[in-house]
């Protein structure tokens, strides 16, 4: 079973796409789990950088809404400078303002259970964007 850590940008779209998941059975097929920073006692003041460390220190999927690359500590300079072939992926939210869409969120849900069924096709990647 994968972990998808939520990053705590997108702790509100994350739990409509939780909703999601159940309803249609993936969480109980046991595809997936989805973890907040409260479930792995990480603080919302963690860097991107040490957040990307952990996630791949522990095999996790980071699934997030942010795309900057502002510092040396940005996720996307993180991943830039670290990503291995052996890497799991970042997963970011194309617009997390549409998760509220019933089709767009589907969409998005439909693409991390593709992610998560193949998660070893994903690994070295980066980042990926959904939908």
């Amino acid at each position: 079973m994968i972990t998808v850590l939520v990053d705590h940008n997108i702790e509100g779209q994350a739990a409509l796409l939780l909703s999601a998941l159940v309803t249609e059975g993936w969480i109980e097929l046991g595809v997936l789990r989805v973890k907040t920073f409260a479930d792995v006692s990480l603080s919302v003041e963690t860097s991107d950088r040490r957040l990307w460390e952990f996630a791949q220190e522990n095999g996790m999927i980071l699934l997030t809404g942010n795309r900057n690359r502002d510092g040396e500590d940005s996720l996307e300079q993180t991943i830039l400078a670290r990503n291995l072939p052996t890497s799991t992926p970042v997963v970011t939210l194309a617009n997390p303002d549409r998760i509220v869409e019933r089709d767009y969120r589907d969409v998005c849900v439909i693409k991390l259970v593709e992610i998560c069924l193949e998660f070893e096709r994903y690994l070295g990647t980066g980042r990926l964007y959904i939908p």
